[in-house]
């Protein structure tokens, strides 16, 4: 039997969508032992091998952008002037980023285009024969639509993801998604993150992190606490807390930085017993997957966090802190709240990455 050529593209916007794009990955991997993937992407290969350990060669990572996210001036607040500035650049490199991934789709037999969620790509297939799948939650064209009544310069951005999503043969649909109907087709996937593995003793053996108290993970990739902010978090002597690698402040003493290549992110939180993180895919789905209590600061600028604040109202245990708060360290009364919050009514199905591999499977 002819060995199977999946062209995956993933957006390095944020890491939601490379957690995201590799439970689907593993699931690929696993199911099907005569699939090779190339993943075409600027997100940390360290990151990706960290949670595809088991690929067994199968998997090659080359880099490459065919989107500009949203800037951001740190996890929460954007820049949507410079934003647009990089979109702008990207749509005068279209079609030359649209006629060289042609080629290589040609030259290296790929069967299939999967693409979370960058258009480009999914013009290339096009151009090439060949057909995509666009996965996501949101598309760019919505995340980008409230600006353009400010700067009529986003509207042919916008037009450009449009045009390129309505190209594609299939949309899988997942959890915490609006409408998305630029897209002809599309298809419900269930939650595809999986629960982690606790392993507390093994963080409290590498950190020094007291396991009689509450463990708290800082979930962002960056966090602008300066002096004060740290003082008020060392302040906190009934916690511990967690960051994963890069962020990091190193010699605050309840204060613990992880390598995600020791310990995986998922397991992390497993691990903790409630999160701090603004509102974003991935970490929503690995909440809801581990069952674990979410304090949130509001997001600016960005569509998609209404959606997910509801979504996260649904199925998590939940308390809101002011982005000011956050900023300033305040955390002991939003910790304090959520033990009293009430648990969530709903749940949510899992199987998620094994629905997705098995419809990629059908169309590679």
């Amino acid at each position: 039997m002819k060995t199977r050529h999946i062209a995956y593209y993933v957006t390095a916007h944020g890491y939601g969508h490379g957690v995201r794009s590799c439970d689907i990955l593993g699931a690929l991997l696993a199911a099907h032992p005569g699939t090779k993937i190339t993943v075409t992407t600027d997100l940390p290969e360290t990151f990706l091998r960290s949670r595809l350990p088991a690929s067994d060669g199968r998997l090659v990572i080359r880099p490459g952008a065919f989107d500009v996210g949203m800037v951001q001036k740190d996890s929460i607040r954007v820049d949507v002037g410079a934003t647009l500035d990089e979109a702008l650049e990207l749509m005068a490199e279209r079609d030359q980023l649209i006629d060289y991934e042609a080629e290589m789709l040609r030259g290296e037999s790929a069967d299939l285009v999967v693409a979370d969620i960058p258009s480009i790509p999914i013009e290339a297939a096009a151009e090439a024969g060949i057909p995509a799948v666009a996965v996501g939650n949101f598309s760019w064209d919505w995340i980008y639509a409230p600006f353009a009544t400010r700067d009529p310069r986003w509207r042919p951005v916008i037009r450009m993801f449009e045009d390129g999503y309505r190209k594609a043969k299939l949309l899988l649909k997942l959890p915490f998604s609006p409408a998305m109907s630029i897209f002809p087709k599309h298809a419900d996937i269930s939650l595809l993150a999986k629960p982690g593995r606790v392993r507390r003793e093994e963080l409290a053996a590498m950190t020094g992190a007291d396991p009689a108290k509450r463990w708290v993970l800082l979930s962002f990739t960056t966090l602008d606490w300066d002096g004060a902010a740290l003082g008020e978090v060392e302040n906190l002597d009934d916690f511990e807390f967690f960051t994963v690698k890069p962020l990091a402040w190193p010699g605050k003493k309840n204060i613990h930085a992880v390598d995600r290549m020791a310990i995986g992110f998922s397991d992390v939180l497993a691990s903790a017993d409630l999160v701090v993180t603004k509102p974003g895919y991935g970490v929503l789905s690995d909440c809801v997957a581990n069952a674990k209590p979410i304090v949130y600061a509001e997001r600016e600028d960005f569509i998609e966090y209404p959606l997910l604040e509801r979504e996260l109202k649904r199925y998590l245990k939940n308390v809101h802190i002011p982005a000011a708060d956050l900023y300033a360290g305040r955390l002991g009364a939003a910790l304090a709240a959520v033990e009293g919050a009430p648990a969530p009514q709903e749940i949510l199905p899992g199987g998620g990455a094994e629905q997705a591999a098995t419809i990629l499977t059908g169309w590679a």
